[in-house]
């Protein structure tokens, strides 16, 4: 594939324009930065986020927020941009050859000849270990459910292969972080994580079916499953209905740990957490148009926003 004049060298196709790995990083990292999605953070915040929900909802449940608090908040954040490059240097690893098909990954680092696979695996691993040792630092059950998460990273990339919903499989990897972050603060697990957990799943099903449709032409021409193309016309019904549940869940996550002890403004501001980020989600819909590339990436990144306004609430909610 040629680049235009003035694309940096080995630029992958739907990076940031202008990202500081092509602009700022070193040309012998840009290859392995490139294979963890560094020029493209959104994938991190959307780790990363269902952590500082799961933090947050534990500290307003238990009415004070630690330095220990803090220090998971900022390991959470560490271990997203890690574990996500870690889990998307194993996706490219597993679909190098898939990759080489698809207009928008054939110039990622693999299929474009920047790195070899054996590269990649010492990468991976070396992202992986230096995560492993954050994670350390956190309660013997937080540690427990970490590992846990690891065959979820390792099944995803080939879930396309089998089943119309990898997208389920993408939310159960990238919403682990709401029992891992609420257990890491509490010491133990709790159904409010659980119901924040399966809250996050239907987002990401809302995100990701909404990414999908950006490769739903060449999926099915290589024979590769999405639930963009499982919807089809019907996507924006269906992604109404996750939405909802979204907003229910989070709903039920919040009211589960709160109800017990909080006082009524805590829980008011709590609860406007989901319902904001509902109204987002309903803005992403309302601009949604399966048939345009551009916008389904706009919107698909527009999530971090989405994310970020449910953090904002539950941590405000702290503070009364």
């Amino acid at each position: 594939m040629t680049q235009a004049p003035d694309t940096p060298e080995g630029q992958v196709a739907d990076a940031v324009k202008g990202n500081w790995v092509d602009r700022l990083a070193p040309a012998w990292s840009r290859p392995y930065l490139r294979l963890s999605r560094a020029d493209r953070p959104i994938g991190t915040w959307l780790l990363l986020l269902p952590c500082w929900w799961g933090l947050l909802l534990a500290t307003a449940a238990q009415g004070r927020f630690t330095l220990f608090d803090l220090w998971i908040m900022a390991g959470c954040g560490i271990g997203a941009w890690l574990m996500r490059g870690a889990g998307c240097t194993w996706n490219d690893i597993t679909d190098r050859h898939i990759d080489g098909s698809v207009a928008r990954t054939r110039s990622r680092p693999i299929p474009s000849g920047q790195v070899s696979v054996k590269q990649a695996l010492a990468w991976l691993v070396a992202q992986s270990l230096t995560a492993f040792l954050i994670l350390l630092t956190f309660p013997p059950m937080a540690i427990a459910l970490g590992i846990g998460s690891l065959g979820l990273v390792c099944i995803y990339p080939f879930a396309k292969r089998f089943t119309w919903w990898p997208q389920i499989f993408l939310g159960l990897a990238f919403n682990w972080g709401a029992l891992l972050a609420w257990t890491a603060s509490t010491g133990m697990l709790g159904w409010p994580a659980v119901f924040l957990y399966v809250a996050g799943i239907c987002w990401t099903i809302f995100y990701d079916t909404i990414y999908a449709h950006q490769d739903k032409e060449d999926d099915a021409l290589i024979g590769v499953k999405s639930t963009a193309l499982l919807f089809g016309d019907r996507t924006r019904p269906w992604l109404r209905g996750f939405l909802m549940a979204t907003v229910l869940l989070m709903t039920v996550a919040v009211l589960l740990a709160l109800v017990p002890a909080a006082d009524p403004l805590t829980l008011a501001l709590a609860i406007g957490a989901p319902w904001a980020m509902g109204w987002h989600l309903a803005w992403q819909l309302g601009r949604l148009d399966t048939e345009d590339g551009n916008t389904c990436l706009m919107l698909f990144r527009s999530n971090r926003n989405a994310g970020l306004i449910a953090a904002l609430f539950l941590a405000v909610a702290q503070l009364v």
